[in-house]
Parts: structure tokens; sequence; C-alpha cells
């Protein structure tokens, strides 16, 4: 069972200030991107989604003449660095794994490389698909961050994704107790682990 859900991370008051206000509907589609690609590569789906819902939930305004200067935030921009922490904060209060809270925050940190002052960053495989789901759902000039979704709307989406994570885990998990070692005289067949799928291989005995 998972210790916190989509669904609640959306309803704090945290995220509804500053998830908000860097666009409801492309956080949770970067959840969507990253959920799917975790699947393709087996990795944590859980972790996966929750920091692609998460990973601009640092982000600040840039301004300037009344209008967004998408140069300026780039120049400037360390919503990744405020992101990482705010996301991890929240996590905590919420009750989930410190463990996991520290995994989803690091993700949230290296998903961009608009902080970084030169160089390259050696990413996990769960960093590389959040930064790799975000560019999925980029638009020309930041426009991502404009579209709209309505609270009721947005809990929908994200209450069908909790469900797809939850079906996900308990397949793998009804999968992983499918799987046993049966033994044969001078024979062993070893049932072995690859992702969510179970295969065997014979070894036999040789005197």
């Amino acid at each position: 069972m998972r210790d916190v859900r989509l669904t609640d991370i959306y309803q704090h008051r945290i995220a509804q200030k500053y998830i908000t206000r860097s666009g409801i509907a492309h956080a949770i589609a970067v959840a969507y991107h990253a959920f799917q690609i975790a699947k393709e590569m087996e990795e944590d789906v859980d972790s996966a989604a929750k920091a692609g819902f998460m990973h601009d939930i640092g982000h600040y305004t840039w301004y300037k003449n009344g209008k967004w200067d998408y140069d300026l935030y780039r120049q400037n921009d360390i919503h990744a660095i405020k992101g990482a922490e705010r996301a991890h904060k929240l996590l905590i209060r919420l009750g989930e794994n410190p463990i996991k809270a520290k995994e989803i925050a690091l993700a949230i940190l290296f998903h961009t490389d608009s902080f970084l002052p030169g160089g390259e960053v050696v990413r996990t495989p769960l960093q590389s698909l959040v930064k790799l789901a975000d560019e999925k759902d980029e638009e020309p000039g930041g426009a991502h961050h404009y579209r709209e979704l309505d609270f009721k709307r947005a809990m929908n989406s994200l209450e069908i994704l909790d469900n797809k994570i939850d079906h996900y885990l308990e397949k793998k998990k009804n999968n992983l107790n499918s799987c046993h070692v049966m033994r044969f005289p001078r024979k062993f067949s070893f049932i072995f682990l690859k992702g969510s799928a179970c295969f065997m291989k014979n070894y036999k005995l040789w005197r």
C-alpha cells in the first residue's frame, strides 16, 4: 500500500498554491508521461509519477512590464532547487517514506539543467525519466505552463492515475508471489524475475 497518493498531494494547500501556479495541466501530463516511461524502464512508477507531478513546485514567476519574460526566467531560474526542498518537506508532512521522499526530491532537483552553471550531470534512471517526461510536454516559450484545468477535472485525472499505479503495483506483486523454485530429480528448475515477468531455466546436475 502506498503511503501517499497523488490526490493527497494535490489537495494540500502547498500544492494548491505552487503546483497550480506553475500549471496544473502540465504537472498532470508530466506525471502521466513519467508513469508510462517508468513502466517501460521497469523503474518505480509511484516515485516517477510523484516526481513528475511535483517537478515544477518550486517555480517562481518572472515578469517584466506585466508580461512573463521567458529569457529572464532562464537566466535566473533556481526552481529545481526550491522545488526539491519544497516537495521533500510536503511529502514528509504527508507521511511519505523518508527514503522515497529523498529519491523523489532528487529527481525534481535534476529534472532540468536550467539552474546549472555548466557541465553535465550524471543522472539515475528515475531522474532521467522525469526529465524526459517534462520535455515530452514542453511547448515553445513556456506555453505549457498556461494550459488550464479546473479542480474537479484535475482531481479526476489524478484519481485515474492513482488507480493505474495501484493496479500496476498489485499486478507486479502477484507476479512476484507466483514465482518459486521447483526441484526435480537430477535437475533444478529456477524461476527468476525480470521486471514483472517470470522466467524458468533448467540446470542439469552433473556428477
